[in-house]
């Protein structure tokens, strides 16, 4: 396993167009060991292809805009979310951020959504999502053929013009079986419930959504650095309802208050953000809480609040949380001891009828697998050791193929010579 590390540290530090970590800092960002590479065009006409169910590698410089494309049917609704990442030592404004839009052949535009930074002024993942809905309130983006995704840096006069890199997750979804209401439920329990207050279990975050650690109702702790972010998943059936806070523990430092210090963002299954909070740190505890949330629908689409909007499919829910590396001027490197809380609410109810799979298959469903790795821990990033893999993969700049034949030659040999093989 030594090898193998040590084989993905050079391969990745030779890749151009990648800003080069600092020795022995960590990545920013875990990018799903599976994601593709692709090179963002700079007009439509040029553009590479996504396909729906695939995963992707990219970088967007610090000016101008980068292309891709979609060849969509004309029945399924297709979305792409786009996290952008700036170097660690990355200077942020709080304006700073990256917008995404579809258009359709004829330049009519589909979606448009940006995420800026906001107060905290420290470098992190943000994500902004693109989409393709067929829908019986308009006529435009309806049609088969291709679609032109655009991913573009919001920027101020302060900006820094530095590469980020991107990874780009493309989903689609069928069309249901048979229509249903076409507008949002008009009630649901908005009120604030009392969040778990037992005993807390350990639970690592993940460095990125591939890597996202499992959780479920309950209290879970875990140590976090400034700078850095953690990614955890909550699985909800159609009908349960999320609500979540994060919170860090006290601090003897020598003190001052850090504006917008700890950032907890909520993205749904196609990793669109649905929410986010933030709270200042001055040393006490002081939660970043979610406002409460509808529970999820497929009709929740039709809200004109895209916070709303956004909890309109069953699936893995992630939690993502930033502590800013501000911090550490008042109070240290830590790492601080960080909470988060998780209550699940509402009932479990069935879904819509669709007249076909998603891509990925089974992104937007829930299966007694998510259920019991949320409760008990799992695979998903929770531990060491795959995360620790996937950050090596995070400024990588080659096909995934590529690297993991090499991880896998140098395993065959480590097997082989303990097995007396060869």
């Amino acid at each position: 396993m030594a090898v193998a590390a040590a084989l993905l540290l050079c391969t990745t530090a030779a890749l151009p167009d990648v800003p080069a970590l600092a020795a022995g800092k960590p990545a920013p960002y875990a990018f799903a060991p599976d994601a593709r590479p692709v090179t963002g065009a700079p007009s439509a006409a040029a553009a590479e292809p996504l396909t729906p169910g695939a995963t992707y590698k990219s970088s967007l410089p610090g000016e101008g805009e980068v292309h891709y494309r979609l060849d969509l049917d004309d029945a399924s609704d297709a979305y792409v979310s786009v996290t952008a990442v700036p170097p660690p030592d990355s200077t942020v404004q709080a304006r700073d951020g990256i917008d995404v839009s579809v258009r359709d052949a004829t330049g009519r535009p589909c979606s448009q959504d940006n995420e800026i930074f906001g107060a905290g002024h420290s470098p992190r993942p943000i994500g902004a999502w693109g989409a393709r809905e067929i829908s019986p309130d308009q006529s435009r983006c309806r049609s088969a053929g291709a679609y032109d995704v655009i991913v573009e840096r919001v920027t101020t006069a302060d900006s820094t013009p530095d590469t980020w890199v991107l990874e780009l997750f493309v989903t689609s979804e069928p069309p249901r079986r048979q229509t249903g209401a076409t507008s949002a439920p008009e009630t649901w329990d908005s009120a604030s419930p009392t969040l778990p207050s037992g005993e807390s279990q350990r639970r690592q975050g993940g460095s990125g959504f591939a890597s996202a650690a499992p959780v479920g109702e309950g209290v879970w702790t875990t140590d976090v650095q400034p700078g850095r972010t953690l990614f955890y998943k909550v699985p909800l059936d159609w009908g349960r309802q999320l609500y979540a806070t994060a919170e860090l523990g006290t601090s003897s430092g020598a003190g001052g208050s850090a504006a917008g210090a700890l950032n907890l963002a909520l993205y749904n299954p196609a990793r669109a953000l649905v929410d986010d909070a933030s709270a200042n740190y001055n040393g006490t505890r002081k939660p970043a809480a979610l406002d409460p949330l509808p529970p999820v629908a497929y009709e929740n689409r039709y809200a004109a609040l895209d916070r709303l909007s956004a909890m309109r499919f069953a699936g893995s829910y992630y939690l993502v949380v930033h502590l800013s590396a501000a911090v550490a001027e008042s109070y240290g490197n830590g790492p601080f001891e960080l909470t988060l809380r998780v209550r699940v609410g509402g009932t479990a109810q069935a879904g819509p009828a669709y007249a076909g799979e998603s891509e990925p298959a089974g992104v937007f469903e829930v299966d007694a697998g998510d259920r019991e790795a949320a409760a008990v821990g799992g695979a998903g990033g929770g531990g060491d050791g795959g995360d620790a893999a996937m950050t090596l993969l995070a400024v990588g700049g080659i096909g995934a193929g590529t690297l993991v034949l090499v991880v896998l030659g140098v395993w065959m040999v480590v097997a082989r010579r303990r097995v007396g093989v060869g």
